[in-house]
């Protein structure tokens, strides 16, 4: 039997390369999340502090991405939260806070009717 080096450093210097879903502000929503991946994609993920890894092999990064926006307009977060994809990372952003509309300084018009008593 041939002795192959390509296939003894393949095995042993691999390393495995993992997608990140970055989801820093939205604790409460990581075991939701890894949930919803698992039932509706049939994927399977590992909770990090920052938020999910899923083997690169299972998923690709937009494909992922996709299911992440479908995860964050099923919750209605959509409003508050935007999904991007940089390199090998998901991220879920925040939006920043909104401007409040104007309050108008005198909320009841004057009459326009002349009295004329």
């Amino acid at each position: 039997m041939p002795y192959h080096t390509n296939r003894v450093e393949d095995l042993l210097f691999k390393h495995k390369s993992v997608v990140k879903v970055d989801m820093a502000d939205l604790d409460g929503e990581k075991e939701n999340l890894a949930n919803f991946l698992r039932s509706q994609f049939k994927l399977n993920s590992s909770i990090t502090p920052e938020g999910l890894e899923l083997n690169m092999e299972d998923v690709s990064t937009y494909a992922l991405a996709r299911g992440v926006n479908k995860f964050v307009y099923r919750k209605n977060l959509n409003s508050t939260h935007w999904v991007t994809v940089e390199n090998n990372v998901v991220k879920i952003n925040k939006f920043k806070n909104q401007k409040k509309a104007k309050k108008n300084k005198h909320p009841t018009t004057p009459s326009i009717i002349k009295h004329g008593w």
